[in-house]
């Protein structure tokens, strides 16, 4: 009985449904709230994404004709539970609840499942407009999926011992023994484009090629409304956390206190800087990338730099 309450508070409490909900929506709003002051605005309030989606939760729920109903209503909700368990899965340092559960071959096959359910969300609505979206998210996967592989097989060659692990566990006590991976100059590199790939895989300006508020109409979010919107919405927000702590696992982790609230503050405060060096400043002074211009960056660039930290990685240098 109790290991199945325990079992309850990480899925329903910590680390999962409560925290990474509330830790996505406070980030999501910080994030706004230093894009425009960055840019000589007051900005919303940091609470402001919160208000926005109890607002979508209040509000009448449309769904088009030529819908295909069931479809249209599941797919955010798909979205949402594959980003709590990833959050399930993520060490906090040394605090790994769901220890052996699963590795991370497991959260990039479950990172894919959001941006599928928009595009299967997208493609239920029957909207021409949605249809542009989808075909631009595709893009986006295609364009951040390879370097994202390369970087992940690179941390763990790193971390495996006389091969390659995929296992968090290995992955967390290495970095407690021999620090965090970014602190190996081999995989400079590879940070640098797990930066890059964060923005495009949480679908942040300038990489926010699918939506294009300006061009199509919120892509595939065209025809959404009320709740099913208000989740959609709260999967962007949660990838605003989700990616940070993903970084700060592969790269900074391993390095704990012993008391966990005290590990939890710092986890957060790596995830912000992560968040605002990845996020926050990129959508502050770039201009949005055209799709043709993603994908040509991902897969020279960010792949390049992906490489070059394997190949040194397993080279051993």
């Amino acid at each position: 009985m109790t290991m199945i309450l325990t079992i309850l508070f990480y899925i329903l409490i910590f680390p999962g449904l409560l925290f990474c909900v509330t830790a996505g929506l406070l980030l999501s709003g910080i994030d706004r709230k230093l894009v425009a002051r960055m840019q000589g605005r007051v900005g919303p309030p940091v609470t402001q994404p919160i208000y926005d989606f109890f607002k979508l939760l209040g509000k009448e729920t449309i769904i088009p004709a030529a819908a295909n109903k069931k479809v249209f209503l599941t797919a955010p909700v798909v979205g949402f539970i594959s980003l709590v368990t990833i959050a399930l899965f993520i060490p906090i340092k040394l605090f790994m609840p769901m220890s052996g559960v699963a590795d991370v071959v497991v959260i990039l096959y479950l990172l894919c499942i959001p941006s599928l359910a928009l595009i299967v969300g997208g493609a239920a609505s029957g909207s021409p407009f949605a249809g542009v979206g989808i075909s631009r998210e595709m893009v986006a996967i295609i364009a951040y999926e390879l370097p994202l592989a390369i970087i992940l097989l690179t941390v763990g060659k790193l971390a495996g011992v006389g091969g390659v692990t995929f296992s968090f566990d290995e992955i967390e006590l290495y970095q407690a023994y021999f620090g965090p991976n970014i602190a190996h100059w081999s995989m400079l590199p590879a940070a640098v484009a797990m930066l890059l790939v964060i923005p495009c895989e949480a679908g942040s300006h300038p990489f926010d090629i699918a939506e294009a508020e300006t061009e199509i109409c919120e892509g595939p979010l065209c025809e959404y409304s009320g709740r099913p919107l208000a989740v959609f919405k709260l999967n962007a927000a949660l990838k605003t956390f989700v990616m940070p702590a993903l970084f700060t696992a592969l790269f900074l982790g391993g390095m704990g206190t012993g008391r966990l609230w005290l590990d939890v503050l710092i986890f957060l405060a790596e995830c912000f800087a992560v968040m605002f060096v990845s996020m926050t400043l990129p959508h502050a002074i770039c201009a949005r990338l055209k799709v043709e211009q993603t994908f040509k960056f991902y897969w020279t660039t960010v792949t390049g730099l992906a490489i070059c930290s394997f190949a040194l990685v397993w080279l051993g240098v």
